[in-house]
């Protein structure tokens, strides 16, 4: 590429323009998952609307391999690209809340951290993950699981409209009014249509949560995991609690008799009534006697970024996922095998229940097929070293070879590393060919595939 051209692009951005051999140029390219990496060609922050539509014409106009990234939390590292150009959305960062509408509006590069600050100020909440660090776009875009998806539903369920530039450097604004196709392509088709630069998202009162992780021994695993699986389907809707597999973290507020033990667990989450808090959560403290309770009022932002200190960005991780309907005691046996098997001590399986408010969303209203399904399962290996890579990846892999076949078939977009074509259509199911449509008429030549890609047809 003839460098007046790139001293051109450069010259024409608000933000900065990375490339190999800058001091920047190896942080910049690092993202959350470090078994992750590549080595863009060119890395634009962009700053404002403007240096995205700037760079996106230089991406098509030059034939470069384009990515887009939020927050890099993608588990297979889709917000990076070799040898190509990466949108770095990340210093599109503010949030405005309307107290009186109950909405915020979200710049692309924010992290649900900036979100959940913003909001809570106010006493108000929408739907997110659990990781505080996690970008915004990225998740949103997917679907978006998380501690509210039973009282209010995914994220995608609460997004009143994004701002985006389309693959010809267009801009144009998504709602139930305009280009209502769109609007309802990008609620959950991930970042197949365009860059959002910004999101409208509906909120909710949520100040204080009562929540937290409930632990038990892990050789009690089939009655908790029996016990779960008829217990959350009936309990009212602002009450979720996601199963899972972990290793005791060696530190504060876990005792040190339990550091580092393999256990199960429940982390819930009541978004209700704080007065009926207690009332909730008599059955199941009298269903079995937990080996640690640290479940209590908490502020809701606190809940969202308590994983955040032991997952850190740069660790080596291994994902796969499956959506469940049924939880047999077959499919348990199954889990508890490989539960207890877990390589490394931040490896882990988690179980997110999805019924409740997202389940009465019908199953073509959103590109999200599996409003049936009753959980979104996770499996990870996960560590720090990149010694165990190998370790950590066929524990995963054994682990969803032996659960799959108990599944419903797709899993969530978000939890899905590079699986290829036919595990995508998997999960858009019967969404996939109207997506199709939508991808070519807003993105024909497929500029935006680095992503769960949908073809355009």
């Amino acid at each position: 590429m003839e460098q007046s051209l790139i001293d051109n692009f450069k010259n024409s951005l608000r933000g900065e323009l990375i490339q190999p051999g800058d001091g920047g140029y190896e942080n910049a390219r690092k993202v959350y998952n470090g078994m992750i990496d590549r080595r863009p060609r060119f890395i634009a922050k962009c700053v404002d609307v403007a240096d995205v539509i700037t760079a996106v014409n230089f991406g098509r106009d030059n034939k470069l391999l384009t990515s887009i990234r939020g927050g890099g939390h993608n588990a297979g590292g889709l917000g990076i690209c070799d040898n190509g150009l990466v949108i770095d959305l990340s210093l599109i960062k503010y949030t405005h809340v309307n107290p009186k509408k109950k909405t915020v509006r979200v710049g692309g590069g924010c992290t649900w951290g900036d979100v959940d600050h913003a909001t809570h100020a106010f006493g108000l909440a929408t739907p997110a993950g659990i990781i505080s660090t996690t970008g915004v776009g990225g998740l949103a875009l997917g679907g978006g699981v998380g501690h509210l998806s039973r009282n209010f539903g995914l994220t995608i369920d609460n997004i009143l409209e994004v701002d985006i530039v389309l693959a010809d450097g267009s801009f144009v604004t998504a709602n139930s009014k305009q280009n209502p196709d769109l609007y309802w392509a990008v609620r959950g088709g991930g970042g197949n249509f365009g860059v959002i630069t910004s999101f409208v998202f509906k909120l909710h009162p949520v100040k204080f949560v009562y929540a937290g992780p409930m632990l038990y021994e892990i050789n009690q695993a089939k009655q908790v995991m029996q016990w779960y699986r008829d217990f959350i389907v009936k309990v009212p809707q602002e009450l979720t609690g996601f199963f899972a597999f972990l290793s005791v973290p060696p530190g504060p507020p876990f005792p040190e008799h339990l550091h580092n033990k393999k256990m199960c667990g429940i982390v819930w989450a009541y978004s209700g009534d704080m007065k009926k808090a207690e009332k909730i959560f008599q059955p199941i403290r009298s269903f079995l006697k937990s080996a640690l309770d640290l479940v209590g009022q908490l502020p809701y932002p606190f809940l969202q970024s308590m994983f955040d200190p032991l997952y850190i960005s740069g660790l080596q991780w291994y994902w796969r996922a499956d959506f469940v309907k049924k939880l047999s005691d077959e499919a348990i046996d199954a889990h508890i095998k490989y539960g207890n098997a877990m390589p490394t001590p931040l490896s882990t399986m988690h179980l997110y229940p999805i019924d409740g408010a997202a389940a009465k969303v019908g199953k073509s209203d959103t590109p999200w097929a599996y409003r049936d399904a009753v959980w979104a399962g996770v499996i990870v290996g996960v560590d720090p070293d990149p010694a165990n890579k190998e370790k950590i990846t066929k524990w995963t892999k054994d682990y969803f070879d032996a659960t799959h076949p108990y599944s419903a078939g797709g899993a969530y977009v978000n939890f899905m590393m590079d699986e290829g074509e036919e595990r995508v259509q998997a999960t858009y199911k019967h969404n996939y060919k109207r997506l199709a449509r939508i991808k070519k008429k807003y993105d024909p030549t497929n500029f935006f595939k680095v992503n769960q890609n949908i073809k355009p047809s």
